[in-house]
């Protein structure tokens, strides 16, 4: 943030924000991080120039949640909210796009950067999640692939792997069509155990509870009509 100097509000200042754990966005965003070039520059600069109109979209998607975090009693507001995080991110994504799209990079960082997402993107992390084995793939040290990737995202390698994993493992969990041992074996997981602190670590609840949470409940199935005299 070397590019914010001499920081001072003027009198007619007003600021609106919203603050969310990093946990939980990892959670909503989408894997693809809009695209690794944009990524890499968003990094490298994040303030972001807004049209009067842009300035206007931003603020009601702050608005909207706002108002939606007031609601009770609704039985998917987490997930309401979530959208509406990520409508406001794709947003965020757009606005910059737009003014910083040609930002250069460094040619071998992106290059490793890039390779490892495209790794990702392929379905790699749904057998593989050590970092020795992305290493290999790109003739790195799995120090060179950790620096690289934290100094050009601010993230670290690991936290990318999670984040393409992730949305695999929700997915087996809310079809509900396997068994968590299945899920496990199909994951590649060294044992059941670490399948579930896995999920428990990164989802905030065991696997039973999630699937739980999104599978309709028995009682929906009920034959309640009244029975013929």
């Amino acid at each position: 943030m070397d590019r914010i100097k001499n920081i001072a509000s003027s009198p007619d200042m007003k600021v609106e924000y919203i603050v969310a754990s990093t946990k939980y966005l990892n959670n909503m965003l989408p894997a693809n991080n809009y695209g690794i070039g944009g990524s890499i520059a968003l990094f490298d600069n994040p303030v972001i120039p807004l049209t009067e109109s842009e300035a206007d979209i931003f603020l009601t998607d702050i608005r909207r949640i706002r108002e939606r975090m007031r609601e009770e009693g609704h039985a998917f507001q987490s997930e309401v909210i979530g959208s509406l995080f990520l409508t406001m991110v794709y947003d965020i994504f757009g606005f910059h796009a737009r003014h910083y799209s040609h930002s250069p990079s460094s040619n071998s960082t992106s290059f490793v950067m890039k390779s490892f997402i495209r790794l990702l993107e392929s379905g790699m992390s749904r057998k593989r999640r050590d970092l020795t084995f992305y290493a290999g793939q790109l003739n790195v040290s799995v120090e060179y692939l950790c620096n690289t990737v934290k100094r050009v995202s601010g993230q670290s390698a690991t936290s990318f792997i999670d984040r393409y994993t992730l949305p695999m493992v929700q997915e087996y969990l809310k079809e509900g069509k396997l068994s968590f041992s299945q899920i496990a074996e199909q994951m590649n997981f060294s044992s059941l155990s670490y399948f579930s602190r896995y999920v428990t670590k990164h989802l905030g609840m065991s696997p039973g509870e999630y699937r739980r949470a999104f599978l309709p409940k028995k009682e929906n199935f009920i034959d309640k009509t009244p029975a013929k005299k």
